[in-house]
């Protein structure tokens, strides 16, 4: 919404200066977007004359100008380009220094041709205020000399747009902007009224109205009319909100739909046929409309018709059939009420928007119908003449009028800020809303027609189990809550919204609560391990058959299901495993598992004999990919353990607490299997290859390894900063052991033992060889041992290294009896 400040003063009597009005506006929530000030944008152009315009000696399309401009620029020399330069034309001058707009250019002195230019002569383009010309601007004879041209073409009126929330329409004309400023308490609203055009004779043109979405519509014949160009006073204030004259008649009605908020329609009556105008639904016509589109109209469109068709989009734009033009005598007015939400889904689905459109959308003031008939035809007739008819009208003006109470309590409770009662009354009357009736404790108020969003009566719908009177009871209590907290909003608003105190929602902590707890960001990060180890996850039944969990572990009656989904689902699983054989199985079948794509795993509950837990297991069966040098091979033992051991590292576990012995499950392969638990108690998960035995009731063949890991007996990690690591920049020195051992020697003894001999220089001990046969003993085996030594300070000596050696060999010895070969 746009509009001048002089055109704003003539609704306020006041005498705040743009910036108070500009945060005031602000302050009561009608927020300022732009401020449009000529005075300082056209700061600098000046009124003056040409005293001699002569050719230019190097340039024929060239002019010397010899320029007054008034004080200070007495006489200058322009070099000009324009056609319609010539001796005694008042112009528009910019002296050096000048901000061209229109051009975005500074202007500096200097030489055009080899020819002195101290200025610029300016069209109206350059000012950015007309169209493209051919020249410059012509000034009247009489124009002064050396005038601030800003201050001569009357143009030093600042307009401010503000931004309209749907709710307000009242705040869509300068009026209603200034009765808010003027709550505010910034100036006094004056009075507008308009006195009844007394019409002369029945009106020709009568209104049949046979539709739902408009309520009552109104309207006038003026005959005799002079149209042609509107006076300058009308043509500055619609150009000034950005709207582009067009005839006296035209700009009458865009006129008082910006001042006070009511859109008209203005009709050529010699271009109506039949005497009658009919507001009905559109049948499929096409219609062009006033700005040249071609609309179909349909059934869910308002339109004004005639015995010749449709003249005009009711409430939207007016038709080309029917428009007023220069050789316009007799005009018919309509001033109309429509339904906002026909009005809005028919501009939709057309797509015109239109000023109109806008404000009917939004809701206008029910009682400006008439009033606003009276006041288009009293400025028609003193701009245009013409002698008007009496007025004709169908429908009636809806029952606008109702009211809303407002107890003082809630203006804290429910708006945070302690106002005054009187203060409240007083800002709520300048508002337009009338007292009723006031107690101590609460006041009811007359809404005014305008605020139309103020207890509008949104009201409950009825439905089977609400009967009317429960209804209509339940609707009355919601309307008069919304129309409480929009009185509580005005005051707040009025008294300004930065006042209001900002309260932050309770938190129960400081710190927010995580997104996900411990437990699921551990299986999140399971989930990821387990893909890129190269195993698919499954999700499966915790059910399974009675007879494949009697392979695992005794069958439990609790555990069996009384009423299965099916036969073969029939008992809460044990273990996991069962449903990944399964999966394994088809999968086989079908050909997959012969290039390591038959790998999966499941994260998920447990049952049986161990209670319920949370159990990750995981398969791996088929055999690799065949590649050069590296024949196809089936999985093993070792893989399985990888994939416990890699869990559990991720999991936060320490390598080193953890021992390996061979108590794996009877389903796993008696030889090719063991259990890893943290101390002697503790297990935490189990490995190897399936059972033979099992691997035949499942129809599998070849080689299928396995792991399954009790993540409810890890433990989480304690939350703690981790310092960075000591990096040493010192080569790390790598040496190879071979302990000749018994085979009832635990090979994690051995490792053990040989960690031991140095707990600050021995950072890493693996296994990398088992040997059996040849030149070693029966009943013994060689064990090859990497042992990485890391120096932190300096490096170390042969006698160092000799030393540890040493040290590495009585470790180990003393622990398991294995002796070093030789």
């Amino acid at each position: 919404m746009k509009f001048s400040l002089s055109w704003l003063r003539d609704h306020l009597d006041t005498t705040a200066s743009l910036d108070d009005i500009c945060a005031t506006l602000n302050r009561i929530g009608l927020e300022v977007e732009n401020v449009d000030d000529p005075t300082e944008r056209l700061a600098g152009f000046r009124t003056a004359k040409i005293l001699e315009a002569s050719r230019h000696p190097d340039a024929d399309r060239l002019q010397l100008c010899r320029v007054s401009a008034g004080k200070g620029f007495e006489e200058v020399q322009v070099v000009c380009g324009a056609p319609n330069a010539r001796t005694g034309l008042h112009v528009i001058f910019a002296p050096p220094g000048t901000y061209i707009p229109g051009s975005d250019m500074t202007i500096k002195p200097g030489k055009i041709r080899g020819q002195t230019s101290n200025g610029m002569l300016c069209s109206l383009r350059e000012l950015g205020i007309g169209e493209e010309t051919n020249g410059i601007a012509e000034l009247p004879d009489g124009a002064p000399l050396g005038e601030d041209y800003v201050r001569y073409a009357k143009l030093d009126d600042p307009v401010i747009e503000i931004a309209i929330t749907p709710n307000r329409g009242d705040a869509l004309s300068v009026r209603g902007i200034a009765r808010d400023l003027a709550a505010a308490g910034l100036g006094t609203l004056k009075p507008w009224l308009t006195k009844t055009v007394e019409g002369q004779g029945d009106c020709p043109i009568r209104w049949e109205l046979d539709h739902p979405a408009c309520s009552y519509v109104t309207g006038r014949l003026i005959r005799g009319v002079k149209n042609g160009p509107s006076p300058a006073w009308l043509q500055r204030r619609l150009e000034s909100v950005g709207l582009r004259p067009q005839s006296a008649l035209v700009d009458v009605t865009n006129y008082l739909m910006m001042n006070i908020g009511r859109p008209l329609h203005v009709f050529d009556a010699s271009r109506l046929t039949g005497g009658r105008l009919s507001l009905t639904s559109g049948m499929g016509e096409h219609f062009r409309a006033l700005d040249g589109q071609e609309l179909i109209l349909g059934k869910d469109d308002l339109v004004i018709v005639d015995d010749a068709g449709v003249q005009s989009l009711a409430g939207i734009i007016g038709g080309e059939a029917s428009a007023v033009t220069n050789e316009t005598v007799d005009v018919f007015v309509e001033s109309a009420l429509f339904d906002p939400v026909r009005i809005a889904l028919t501009g939709r689905r057309l797509g015109v928007q239109t000023d109109a459109r806008y404000r009917f959308e939004r809701g206008v003031d029910p009682a400006l119908v008439r009033s606003g008939l009276e006041a288009a035809t009293a400025l028609i007739v003193e701009l245009c003449g013409g002698t008007p008819s009496e007025v004709t009208e169908a429908g009636a003006e809806p029952a606008w009028q109702r009211t809303a109470s407002l107890r003082f309590e809630r203006l804290a409770t429910l708006g945070g800020l302690e106002i005054e009662t009187d203060r409240a009354v007083d800002i709520l009357e300048a508002l337009g809303f009338e007292v009723q009736d006031r107690t101590a404790e609460k006041a009811v108020f007359s809404v005014p027609s305008w605020r139309n969003d103020v207890a509008a009566g949104h009201g409950l719908a009825q439905s089977e189990t609400l009967d009317a009177a429960v209804a209509a009871q339940a609707a009355a209590s919601v309307e008069s809550m919304e129309a409480e907290a929009d009185l509580v909003e005005e005051v707040l608003r009025i008294r300004g919204l930065d006042e209001v105190p900002a309260l932050s929602l309770p938190r129960a902590h400081m710190v927010p609560a995580p997104a996900v707890t411990a437990q699921q960001a551990r299986a999140s990060l399971l989930r990821r391990l387990c893909a890129g180890r190269g195993l698919m996850e499954t999700v499966g039944f915790s059910f399974v058959s009675d007879q494949d969990a009697a392979l695992f572990e005794e069958v439990r009656e609790d555990d069996r299901l009384l009423n299965p989904i099916a036969t073969d689902l029939n008992q809460l699983r044990p273990t996991s495993i069962i449903n990944l054989l399964r999966a394994l199985g088809r999968n086989l079948a079908h050909g997959q598992g012969f290039a390591g794509d038959a790998s999966f795993f499941e994260l998920g509950p447990c049952f049986g004999q161990q209670g319920n837990r949370l159990v990750l297991a995981g398969v791996r069966g088929g055999v690799s990919a065949r590649a050069p040098g590296q024949p196809a091979a089936e999985p093993s033992w070792m893989d399985a353990k990888a994939d416990l051991m890699a869990v559990l590292t991720a999991l936060g576990v320490a390598e080193a607490s953890l021992s390996s012995t061979q108590d794996a499950p009877s389903y796993y392969h008696p030889g090719r299997s063991g259990v890893v638990r943290q101390g002697p108690k503790l297990v935490l998960g189990s490995f190897g290859e399936l059972h033979p035995r099992v691997a035949r009731h499942f129809g599998l063949g070849g080689t299928v390894a396995l792991f399954e890991v009790t993540l409810d007996k890890v433990p989480l990690p304690k939350v703690k900063r981790k310092a960075a690591p000591a990096l040493s920049a010192l080569q790390p020195v790598r040496r190879d052991f071979a302990f000749l051992a018994d085979r009832n020697v635990q090979i994690q003894d051995v490792l053990k033992a040989v960690r031991m001999a140095d707990r600050k220089l021995i950072t890493d001990v693996r296994l990398f060889d088992v040997f059996e046969g040849g030149s070693v003993p029966a009943g013994h085996r060689s064990l090859g041992v990497e042992v990485t030594l890391q120096p932190q300070k300096d490096s170390l000596t042969d006698a160092q290294l000799d030393a540890l050696m040493a040290a590495v060999e009585s470790s180990v010895q003393k622990a398991t009896g294995a002796t070093l070969r030789r």
